[in-house]
């Protein structure tokens, strides 16, 4: 400890490769952990037993398909399915400006069937839902997200007022309760939304499709029943690579493998930098050896063994790259709760990626200073203090 106190700006050095590396693997792995965890959460969010009937074929690596359902696929499939209960949405997606006495903003405008709100889980905080008059008439009404009406009328009571969406004005009927986790870069924030009712949402945009279906099975053990119901009526319109039927959980799973990899991706990344750092300790080791050079060869006259030598300059790499290591960490922890606090990224540190952070740095210390330990070590004595 004396001698790594007493080159304080090669120690410095030494540990900063290491530093760097550690805190990059907390933090980056931290980002990818809080996306999935969020996405995921998301998802989950929506209840359970969902069936979400996509265009396409349902192959993650092709590009976006168009859709081709139309509002009679969501009547067919909901005529089928039994039930008291409203089990069958559909939406249409739309970006619209709002403005609102000079308040200007853009938010995701669903245009929903009256079922929507009760299928996908979105409760009403005020006012009241869209309803099947609404639809009948396309009306121009609208019900905002919390996010939505907080911006636009800035706390006062929004019902009833007039919204212009995208030149149209609409009547607010509603406000949904807030679902929270606005802001992420990953999907459009759930609380800055607009719903309108579906044919009024299709006359906006300019056409007649569904994007997206959504079924509630009746339990567990109903979906795969159901999923095949929906195949059945689907497939006597269209083709079947024009639409896939997955349920929640399989999305679920294809998002966490992906977002899994991404992780592993980022923490390689980040390691990248630990290796570098490792190689950076090794360096500066070899160049601590050549400076002591007659600091070893008067232990080793003293009495002191290649051992001794090898496992003082082995120990003080060790040392440098575990409390470059520590520094790190805490430097890591504490980015990922600025990211998570202040970016729209979110971020979540996670056990093993500590442990994995504080294991590899110290096995840098120990692999990377073998070399220099070992040299060192077996430093004759007699030529070590004939040098300088």
């Amino acid at each position: 400890m004396q001698a790594l106190v007493a080159n304080r700006l090669r120690s410095v050095l030494t540990m900063l490769g290491v530093l760097i590396g550690v805190m990059s693997v907390v933090l980056l792995v931290a980002i990818g952990q809080g996306a999935r965890s969020e996405i995921t959460g998301a998802i989950e969010g929506l209840g359970s037993n969902l069936l979400f009937v996509l265009p396409g074929d349902g192959d993650f690596g092709s590009g976006p398909s168009r859709s081709r359902f139309v509002l009679d696929d969501v009547e067919s499939i909901d005529r089928e399915l039994p039930g008291a209960e409203p089990r069958v949405a559909g939406s249409s997606v739309g970006a619209e400006p709002l403005q609102v006495d000079g308040v200007r903003l853009n938010a995701t405008v669903l245009a929903i069937t009256a079922s929507y709100p009760q299928v996908l889980s979105r409760e009403i905080a005020r006012g009241q839902q869209i309803s099947e008059s609404d639809i009948a008439t396309s009306r121009r009404t609208a019900v905002l997200g919390a996010g939505t009406a907080e911006e636009l009328f800035a706390g006062q009571d929004p019902i009833g007022r007039t919204v212009n969406l995208g030149g149209t004005q609409f009547r607010v009927g509603g406000v949904l309760a807030r679902v929270g986790g606005g802001g992420s870069p990953f999907g459009p924030d759930q609380d800055r939304t607009v719903l309108v009712p579906i044919t009024t949402g299709q006359r906006l945009f300019g056409t007649d499709r569904i994007d997206s279906i959504f079924v509630r099975a009746s339990s567990t053990a109903g979906v795969d029943t159901d999923r095949a119901t929906v195949q059945r009526i689907l497939g006597q319109r269209l083709g079947e690579d024009d639409f896939t039927v997955v349920s929640q959980d399989e999305i679920i799973g294809v998002v966490g493998d992906i977002l899994q990899i991404l992780t592993i991706v980022l923490g390689s990344i980040a390691g990248i930098s630990l290796l570098v750092g490792g190689v950076g300790v090794s360096n500066i080791m070899l160049v601590s050896v050549s400076e002591r050079t007659r600091e070893i060869g008067l232990r080793k006259a003293l009495g002191a063994r290649t051992r001794d030598i090898t496992t003082q300059f082995l120990l003080e790499a060790i040392v440098l790259t575990v409390v470059g290591g520590l520094i790190g960490l805490g430097l890591g922890i504490g980015f990922a709760q600025l990211v998570a606090a202040f970016a729209p990224v979110p971020a979540e540190v996670t056990t093993w990626s500590v442990a994995l952070a504080l294991g590899v740095s110290t096995g840098v210390g120990l692999v990377f200073g073998v070399l220099p330990a070992r040299r060192a070590g077996q430093l004759d004595p007699v030529e070590a203090l004939r040098r300088d």
